[in-house]
């Protein structure tokens, strides 16, 4: 299987269960959703005018609409060539879970690296059973969350803007209240909002949820 890859980078990463570790972030091209707050919109779109090598998307400066076809060992290669140290590997997009990433996640962990896929959770997910998956619902598309990627998910990742967002994943919780008995719930305050941190910090609180702060922002960071 070949994957339209925007962008395979090293930083930290800055949100939900494992924000602080060092990470290999590999980012597909195509989202369906199209989130007015999301900050990565030159993702959204596959179109064939914005294909480029894999040696353009490889030295990338900066983030821009350019993407590649990249198979599993064209991926594997650039990782080892790379030398890069984090044995974390994070696979985002776009919504990755477009594509089977079944092989590709299982021939990173024969490598030894541990693998974590961040989705919308509205398509089924395809990954190897060791694949921690972040399932961060969008705000106004709850209603499309796919049960069976609620059931796989390890964390459930929550943007919140305002009051009207806690709603939605109350409606969420209410009606997946049994599988998410062993799930980690983070809420996300969107573009670090004033008022959405306090909301999702008081919440936090109430719910005994866990806060995510997108480090990576604060940082200044990829």
């Amino acid at each position: 299987m070949k994957y339209p890859i925007n962008e395979i980078y090293e930083t930290i990463q800055g949100e939900g269960f494992y924000a602080g570790q060092p990470s290999i972030f590999i980012r597909i091209q195509g989202c369906p959703i199209h989130c007015s707050w999301c900050d990565t919109k030159y993702t959204w779109n596959l179109l064939k005018q914005n294909e480029t090598d894999t040696e353009n998307v490889i030295n990338k400066k900066k983030s821009t609409k350019n993407w590649a076809f990249f198979n599993v060992f064209d991926i594997i290669n650039i990782i080892q060539k790379r030398r890069w140290k984090s044995n974390h590997i994070v696979i985002t997009g776009g919504e990755p879970c477009i594509f089977n990433l079944t092989f590709l996640t299982k021939k990173l962990e024969k490598m030894g690296y541990s693998c974590q896929i961040e989705t919308s959770g509205t398509y089924t997910i395809y990954c190897s059973k060791k694949t921690w998956v972040t399932v961060s619902p969008k705000i106004n598309f709850s209603n499309k969350i796919i049960k069976n990627s609620i059931l796989r998910a390890n964390e459930i990742k929550y943007p919140v803007l305002k009051n009207t967002d806690i709603s939605e994943l109350e409606i969420l919780l209410k009606n997946s209240k049994n599988d998410l008995k062993s799930k980690l719930i983070f809420l996300q305050p969107v573009d670090q909002n004033k008022k959405a941190t306090e909301l999702c910090i008081k919440l936090c609180l109430i719910k005994n949820w866990r806060l995510s702060i997108q480090i990576q922002k604060y940082l200044m960071i990829p």
